[in-house]
């Protein structure tokens, strides 16, 4: 008997039905982005104006504004970043990594844009470049993931049972502190260049950085923004474990590992061109009060 149904050749069992996006857009949605627009802004002529290097196993929080470029690159090799991002003048809008993912992938590229958290919902950055798109492991693992989130010393403590600083958690808070932000700022994160995925049973695995020294993950800042990115302690993950005493660290060879990150900041020279057709992108207009009645102290 075939696998379709005689009666309704359009249902099909369960074995061979496959599963389509629960989110997708609707007509005149902004969910995805104009890849017209952003192909022409990723070509346009742009000048460097700053660029930042970031020491192995520590973190750095820059300014970036509107219509900016940024660029994250490994210079020297490969080297797992932890990335946080906020509205400049509002950090209470804030990447919101699981949203990101519904609407996009697990493992996010080019044109895919980075969402902010409720009530705000919407867009922070527009993905424009990335030399490490569509790679992937044996494993099925990819790159840029929205899957897991950073190390903490917290988790290392209930699994090693050791007190440790220097996580992505703890590099993020001592980054954001001179900006007013604190730990409790920080946020779940997209881990760039880091190579992950689930398992035959579902659990989260990581494989090592395959970035070489011309890889790059470069943005379109959407709005006025307060990035952080942290060069993670376990370096390229490809000789990592939990707990961090020095001898420990020198047997696993992890500080070998570390590298330097950087980011590159670009102004556009003729934003007018090569922004025609943009527009700041707007709060969802919802009005519904959650569906809440508020009612007159006369009643």
């Amino acid at each position: 008997m075939s696998a379709i149904s005689s009666q309704n050749p359009e249902k099909q069992t369960y074995g061979l039905r496959k599963p389509k996006a629960a989110y997708f857009p609707q007509p005149g949605s902004k969910l995805y982005a104009d890849k017209d627009l952003y192909q022409k802004i990723a070509n346009s002529k742009k000048r460097l104006v700053k660029t930042y290097l970031i020491q192995p196993r520590s973190a750095l929080a820059v300014e970036i504004p509107a219509k900016s470029i940024f660029r994250l690159t490994t210079p020297e090799g490969p080297q797992v970043g932890d990335l946080n991002i906020w509205n400049r003048h509002n950090p209470r809008e804030r990447f919101w990594a699981a949203r990101t993912r519904q609407l996009h992938s697990a493992h996010v590229s080019t044109y895919d844009r980075l969402w902010s958290n409720l009530p705000y919902l919407r867009p922070l950055v527009t993905i424009i470049g990335d030399t490490l798109g569509g790679r992937h492991d044996e494993w099925g693992g990819r790159v840029h993931d929205t899957l897991g989130t950073r190390y903490d010393p917290y988790v290392d403590k209930l699994i090693s049972g050791e007190d440790n600083d220097f996580h992505c958690h703890s590099n993020l808070t001592r980054a954001v502190l001179p900006y007013g932000l604190t730990e409790f700022d920080v946020h779940d994160v997209l881990n760039v260049f880091q190579v992950t995925g689930l398992n035959e049973y579902d659990q989260y695995f990581m494989e090592a950085c395959p970035s070489e020294k011309t890889d790059f993950f470069e943005c379109f800042a959407e709005q006025d923004l307060l990035v952080a990115l942290s060069a993670c302690p376990g370096g390229d993950l490809s000789n990592w474990d939990w707990g961090e005493d020095k001898d420990k660290v020198d047997q696993m060879g992890m500080i070998d590992t570390c590298r330097r990150l950087q980011i590159e900041v670009y102004q556009l020279e003729d934003p007018e061109t090569a922004l025609q057709g943009w527009e700041e992108p707007q709060f969802p207009k919802y009005r519904g009060n959650h569906g809440l009645k508020i009612s007159s102290s006369q009643e």
